[in-house]
C-alpha cells in the first residue's frame, strides 16, 4: 500500500485511495475496481464484510435474540450465494450443504478456522446489543462457531463486545478492556492484544509500533485473526478518536486492509454517532449499500440503521 501511495505522490492517506494507487498495481484495472477510488464512488459496492452485517440483521429479524448457530447457517444457505464466501466460510457452507450442523461445520476440512472470517462478521451483533457487551459476545459466539474455532471465535467476540461498549464510552482503552473481558484470559489473542496496548504506551509513532507487531506476529498468515486484530488496535489506539485518522491507520498498516479499516470505523463510528461522522467519508456513498444477500439489494444505510435499532430494542428487552 505504501508503495502505491508513493507512486500516487501521497505520503499519508487522508481520504479514499486515488485511482493511481490502484492502477500502480493493476494497470488494466477496470471500472468495477476503480469505483472504490476517490472521485468515482457512488455507493458501497458488494463486499463480503457488509454482506455478513446485513445477514446478521436478517437473522435477528427472523429469529430474534435467541437465534441459534443452526438458524444463522440456514440463512447463509438460503440468502447468501456460495460465490460470495471465502476460506473458512466456504468450508462451513460446504459442510452445511453436506448435512453437518454447527459446530462440526467449523471442523471438517477447514484449515482456515482461526482466520479473520468470523471477526469481520462481528458488526451486526455489536450493533444489536449497545451497552451490553456480554450479549454482543454471546451472539458473536453463536455466529462464529459455524466456521471457526478458538482464536477465530474469540476475534468475533472481542470485536462485537468492543462495538457494544463503544455506545457507552469514548475511552479506547476502556473499550479494549471490555472487549478483552469477553474472551479467555490465557488465549493467544488476549496475549497479543495486551502486548499491543503496552507498546502503544511507550511508542509514540504508530509506524514504529507496527514494526513491533509485524516482528512479533508477522509469522501468522496475512488473514489470520491475531495479527489483523493487532492492526485494528493500532488504528484505535493511535487514531485519537478521529474517524479518518483511525481508519486510515488501519488500512495503511496492511494485511486484510478492508476488514481492518471497516472494523476500526465501526468502533469509532459507534463512539462518535452518525451526526458526528465527517461528511467526506459518508456523502460519497449516497446512502446506498449493494449486497449479494437475497432481498436486501440495494439497501439504504438509513433503513439498515432504523431496522437495527428495532432489533437492538428487542435484544435489550430480553435481559
Amino acid at each position: 500500500i505504501t508503495e502505491g501511495m508513493r507512486a500516487a505522490g501521497i505520503d499519508d492517506l487522508d481520504d479514499y485511495f486515488p485511482p493511481k494507487v490502484i492502477t500502480h498495481f493493476y494497470p488494466n484495472a477496470g471500472p468495477r475496481t476503480l469505483e472504490c477510488t476517490s472521485g468515482s464512488i457512488t455507493k458501497m459496492p458488494i463486499d463480503d464484510d457488509t454482506n455478513y452485517t446485513v445477514i446478521g440483521l436478517h437473522c435477528l429479524e427472523a429469529h430474534g435474540p435467541t437465534v441459534t448457530p443452526a438458524q444463522i447457517g440456514r440463512e447463509w444457505i438460503e440468502r447468501l450465494s456460495f460465490g460470495y464466501v471465502c476460506t473458512a466460510e466456504t468450508a462451513a457452507y460446504r459442510n452445511m450443504v453436506l448435512g453437518m450442523e454447527p459446530p462440526r461445520t467449523a471442523l471438517y476440512w477447514n484449515p482456515y478456522r482461526e482466520w479473520i472470517g468470523a471477526q469481520i462478521r462481528a458488526d451486526g451483533w455489536g450493533y444489536a446489543a449497545p451497552g451490553w457487551p456480554e450479549m454482543a459476545a454471546e451472539l458473536a459466539f453463536r455466529d462464529a462457531c459455524i466456521s471457526h474455532t478458538r482464536n477465530g471465535i474469540y476475534g468475533e467476540m472481542f470485536v462485537a463486545a468492543m462495538i457494544a461498549a463503544a455506545f457507552t464510552t469514548s475511552d479506547m482503552h476502556e473499550i479494549i478492556e471490555i472487549g478483552l473481558s469477553e474472551i479467555p484470559r490465557d488465549s493467544r489473542l488476549t496475549e497479543a492484544m495486551r502486548q499491543v496496548v503496552a507498546w502503544s504506551k511507550t511508542i509514540p509513532d504508530w509506524r514504529e509500533c507496527l514494526k513491533q507487531i509485524m516482528a512479533e506476529y508477522g509469522h501468522y498468515h496475512q488473514v489470520h485473526t491475531i495479527n489483523n486484530a493487532a492492526l485494528v488496535l493500532l488504528g484505535l489506539l493511535y487514531g485519537g478518536g478521529e474517524l479518518g485518522k483511525s481508519i486510515t491507520i488501519g488500512v495503511v498498516a496492511g494485511l486484510d486492509t478492508d476488514c481492518n479499516g471497516a472494523t476500526v470505523g465501526s468502533i469509532v463510528g459507534a463512539v462518535l454517532g452518525a451526526k458526528n461522522l465527517p461528511a467526506k467519508w459518508i456523502d460519497p456513498m449516497h446512502d446506498t449499500v449493494r449486497t449479494s444477500i437475497w432481498g436486501f439489494d440495494p439497501l439504504s444505510m438509513k433503513e439498515f440503521a432504523t431496522r437495527m435499532v428495532v432489533q437492538a430494542e428487542r435484544v435489550l428487552a430480553s435481559r
